[in-house]
């Protein structure tokens, strides 16, 4: 699209209002001069009509209805009126009898035609009704009657003449033109418009000249700085614009001068803030790599124990969480496992975190107490927690040959079951202080047996607490819901299960918390593996 300087938009402008201030003063000025010319002609007429009408015998204009017959005196009259007419720019002077059906004519004076005779009759126009009914009442109007009949556009004044006994017989009327009067107003308005539009002229030009000095050329000035703004924005000192305006556009060109500076202090700030940040997220990308690395992550883990199945995942709310999972061989008949969830989030809570599962693997050993376990860690944690954190830990481990599952839970939830391919069901588990909450407190252990086919599905509170965009929460009834359709599924796709349907719930919603979920499917114990091989070996 092609672009109009803003020069071009203020000429037009100041063109546009100057006319239209020209045509509305003409028109003011044409129309005071109408109504002064109006009340003049008015004047003018009234003033012949009255006095034809006090000068003529009104006794005289009822001898000639009667007789028919002029005499000297409707000579001399005639003669008056025709005076009239030749030394004004009136155009008829006549006297009439208005009768019902037509005008009945007494005297007719005009210049360049032969008058009318006395007795003369025509019918009436619309305006000559109004003067007749007037005129049968006895009355008549001070202001001009205007009509546009047959003789052009008139203004007629009408003074009733009586005869001695005071009883109205005729009318002098005097007519003028209007169309002359338009002409002449119509020529003093031309004369009005020209001198009007070099005044018109004279005021745009200076006007324009004002607004280039004051506005146009300081705005350009400040459009050139504007530009040459971005490639001295590395440079040092501050831009000067030489606007003296003394206005508006000068306190513009300071601001822009302060901005100008403040832009630049900001864009050498951001790049010290720009290199921090990516120097923070280089770090962070290479602790979230290191946490990464120290949860288990190749699956299977243990291709050659054909006794489980175990799959877990662990999405972060941050680049770095404070969930944790854990599984790993006791010995070659037990198998532990550990979820566990820390306070807060970020980096604190990953550093924390990695305390915790180093303490909670190094000391389980076999044969173990794992209420043991967790009571010196917690005492280890108490020790070293100036931030006053906590975790919330699961452990369990599983004897590969009885399907016995010992337990110890600090603070955390409880691990649903699946039994013999019927549905997930939540284990009644109790759950004791959370690790580092407080000092001297001492963990027991549980049990729970599990037997081949049976699948325990432990998480952290991200899954029950992920939240949609209208701020519900997931809940624990999706989830058991969810789990109670995928019991039949293997531990990796019950996980991938649950957490599509936790991202189809969540939507676009920001998450606020690490997601971390575990599955473990007991498929045989050892001594059935033990008995197969030898039956196996024997041949039987």
């Amino acid at each position: 699209m092609k672009r109009t300087t803003l020069q071009n938009k203020l000429l037009k402008t100041i063109t546009l209002f100057v006319l239209i201030l020209i045509l509305g003063t003409n028109l003011i000025i044409g129309l005071h001069y109408w109504r002064e010319r109006m009340d003049d002609y008015s004047s003018v007429a009234f003033s012949y009509a009255r006095a034809m009408a006090k000068y003529i015998d009104g006794d005289k204009i009822s001898e000639y209805l009667q007789s028919g017959e002029t005499d000297d005196y409707y000579d001399n009259v005639l003669k008056l009126l025709t005076s009239f007419a030749e030394e004004t720019d009136i155009k008829y002077f006549y006297v009439m009898i208005p009768r019902e059906n037509d005008i009945f004519y007494i005297w007719d004076a005009i210049v360049d035609d032969e008058p009318w005779p006395l007795g003369y009759t025509e019918p009436y126009s619309a305006g000559e009704k109004k003067i007749r009914d007037l005129f049968l009442r006895g009355e008549t109007e001070d202001s001009l009657v205007l009509e546009y009949e047959n003789y052009g556009f008139l203004a007629s004044a009408h003074v009733l003449i009586s005869n001695s006994q005071s009883v109205p017989v005729a009318l002098a009327c005097v007519d003028l033109s209007i169309t002359d009067l338009i002409q002449e107003t119509l020529d003093f308005m031309m004369k009005n418009s020209s001198f009007a539009i070099l005044i018109g002229f004279v005021v745009a030009v200076m006007l324009l000249f004002y607004v280039k000095r004051n506005v146009v050329k300081p705005l350009d000035t400040l459009n050139l700085a504007a530009k040459n703004m971005v490639e001295r924005l590395d440079g040092q000192g501050s831009t000067w614009i030489d606007v003296r305006t003394d206005n508006e556009i000068q306190d513009l060109a300071y601001s822009f001068m302060q901005m100008n500076q403040e832009l630049k202090n900001y864009i050498h700030k951001l790049h010290s803030v720009t290199a921090e940040q990516q120097r923070i997220s280089a770090e962070l990308d290479v602790a979230t790599h290191i946490q990464s690395s120290m949860l288990p992550c190749t699956f299977p883990p243990f291709p050659n124990r054909k006794e489980i199945d175990i799959y877990a995942t662990m999405t972060p709310a941050k680049e770095v969480g404070g969930d944790f999972y854990d599984f790993f061989l006791v010995d070659e008949r037990h198998l532990a496992i550990v979820m566990a969830d820390v306070s807060g989030k970020g980096v604190p809570a990953a550093l924390f975190m990695v305390i915790g599962k180093t303490l909670i693997k190094d000391h389980t050993t076999p044969g173990c107490d794992l209420g043991e376990v967790f009571t010196e860690v917690n005492s280890l944690l108490c020790g070293a927690n100036s931030e006053d954190m906590f975790i919330t830990a699961f452990e369990g481990i599983l004897d590969l040959v009885s399907g016995e599952l010992r337990f110890v839970n600090a603070g955390h939830e409880p691990p649903f079951l699946a039994r013999g391919g019927k549905p997930f069901a939540r284990q009644p588990v109790k759950a004791a202080m959370v690790l580092a909450g407080m000092e001297g407190i001492r963990y027991t252990a549980g049990s729970l047996q599990m037997e081949p086919g049976d699948k325990l599905f432990q998480y952290t509170d991200g899954v029950t607490e992920a939240t949609s965009a209208e701020l519900e929460l997931y809940g624990m009834a999706r989830l058991e819901e969810v789990l109670a359709g995928a019991t039949d599924k293997s531990p990796q796709d019950i996980l991938t299960t649950v957490k599509k349907d936790i991202d189809r719930f969540v939507g676009d919603a920001p998450q606020f918390d690490d997601i971390t979920m575990l599955c473990l499917e007991s498929k045989a114990n050892m001594r059935q593996q033990i008995e197969a091989f030898y039956l196996e070996e024997s041949g039987e």
